[in-house]
């Protein structure tokens, strides 16, 4: 059970049905917040949640969200405002990381990563915002990624999304204090969900830059809790490496990525492994399915 006390705050989360998402709603939900799911496939949103607030005894709400449809966005603030009696912070959670080579990828699967990964994040950042700055107070939290700060072959589009969310995190720290809106950047590095399979990180990796998604929600709500702004890695200790190399010149940390192997932790992927995500994620939303009762590994970003 977690030590925070998030009693009577009111939260929504995007992307919320598994993985980080999921996590972070239960880890809310134990430290007493309400919590309003939101996941484009409808029914496991409403299953998570149920789960949830079964175990723990918190209001938990499931509902559908298309992040890159702003009247879907739009109707889900409302519901879940509604649901929830208020909202106080909203997570924009919702992402997908395709792998492979940059001049392998289809149209239609780049604009689906900026749809997802940066315009859902400006569309709730921005209906969210107007709502917290008219009464003068709330959370915004975007989840971007140490691919925003530094950047890896074989995720390259993705890597350009994650730099725009770190972008406009910074920007709106600044320009939404003064309206009372606190805006906090939170950069996992590699998750154990299902965004994850099929790569095979090294031992290196292993140790400095790979996490649970039960880290990424104690972060979450670290930062929820405290009404901490800002920029924050996790794990911490992938921030520190980061900061040591990204001050070299590119060429030379570039050649230092390589002889430690990390730059083939996404570039050499392993497609058959990962089809099942890539099939899930890449469909437009309208194609999307019910997932099946798959549960105990809940991976996915």
């Amino acid at each position: 059970m977690s030590t925070i006390d998030l009693t009577g705050k009111k939260i929504v989360i995007t992307g919320g049905a598994r993985g980080i998402g999921a996590a972070t709603a239960r880890r809310l939900a134990q430290a007493g917040a309400a919590v309003a799911i939101g996941d484009i496939d409808a029914d496991l949103a409403a299953e998570t949640g149920a789960a949830i607030a079964a175990a723990t005894g918190a209001r938990v709400a499931g509902l559908k969200v298309d992040v890159t449809d702003r009247d879907s966005f739009a109707t889900f603030l409302d519901d879940a405002e509604a649901a929830l009696n208020g909202l106080d912070v909203l997570i924009n959670n919702a992402g997908i990381m395709p792998t492979g080579e940059f001049l392998d990828e289809t149209d239609a699967v780049t604009d689906r990563q900026i749809e997802i990964n940066l315009r859902g994040v400006i569309t709730g950042s921005k209906l969210a915002g107007r709502r917290f700055a008219q009464r003068g107070s709330g959370h915004i939290v975007n989840i971007a990624s140490v691919a925003g700060i530094s950047a890896a072959p074989g995720v390259a589009v993705y890597c350009a999304t994650k730099h725009a969310v770190v972008g406009l995190g910074s920007a709106l720290h600044q320009e939404l204090a003064p309206k009372g809106v606190t805006v906090t950047t939170i950069a996992p590095s590699f998750v154990n969900t299902e965004l994850t399979a099929g790569l095979s990180p090294n031992w290196l990796v292993r140790q400095i830059g790979w996490v649970e998604p039960e880290d990424v929600a104690a972060a979450i709500c670290d930062a929820i809790a405290a009404r901490r702004g800002g920029f924050r890695t996790v794990p911490r200790i992938g921030g520190i490496f980061l900061k040591i190399l990204l001050p070299l010149p590119e060429n030379f940390r570039n050649g230092i990525y390589g002889a430690l192997g990390l730059q083939h932790v996404t570039l050499d992927s392993d497609e058959t492994a990962r089809a099942a995500y890539r099939e899930r994620t890449e469909k437009p939303a309208a194609a999307v399915e019910p997932a099946q009762p798959v549960r105990k590994t809940g991976r996915s970003s």
